[in-house]
């Protein structure tokens, strides 16, 4: 039996959880989700809990019993509270600022790199921080990861762009210091 597929999803009050044949739809006060239904796994709906169960014990139901369940759960808490994850841009002159849906950064380049925020996610940037928030975990980290991309931290100064809680591990210079 998976660990995390057994546990119930508790429904906060004030969010709707209906399961249809392709998908279920998650509706609450930040904004609606959708997410998959696979034919291997089975949504009960008792007492303000959704219950996630094999239909068989394949291979493929065994796989997908936790996966359905933790995509539920983060559909329910997107509704409910929300994502963000948080970068950081580290070097001389490097700068960041939120222009209405457009992120503006300055990073080294001979001109500043504009990046274009996808439908449904919010950026907020106080100093050198940059806060990408938004209801759907999966657009939220994807959009983070692309723009660490355009500058990742290097190892010998730690310039670049990195979250919040990342620990760059350094190197020595030429010398060997």
């Amino acid at each position: 039996m998976s660990r995390i597929g057994k546990n119930p999803i508790d429904i906060p009050s004030g969010v709707e959880v209906s399961v249809g044949a392709s998908e279920i739809q998650v509706k609450g006060p930040k904004g609606t989700l959708k997410t998959p239904v696979d034919s291997t796994v089975e949504y009960k709906i008792e007492d303000g809990k959704v219950f996630v169960d094999r239909v068989d014990d394949s291979r493929q139901a065994r796989a997908q019993h936790g996966l359905r369940r933790s995509l539920l759960a983060n559909c329910v808490e997107g509704v409910t509270k929300g994502f963000s994850k948080t970068l950081e841009v580290i070097g001389v002159g490097y700068k960041v600022s939120v222009q209405g849906k457009k992120i503006v950064l300055n990073v080294g380049y001979s001109h500043p790199v504009e990046f274009d925020l996808p439908a449904g996610l919010e950026a907020k940037a106080e100093g050198a921080k940059l806060t990408v928030e938004g209801i759907d975990k999966q657009l939220v980290g994807e959009t983070a990861a692309q723009i660490r991309r355009i500058r990742p931290p290097e190892p010998y100064k730690g310039k670049g762009i990195k979250y919040i809680d990342e620990f760059i591990r350094r190197k020595a210079g030429k010398s060997g210091k």
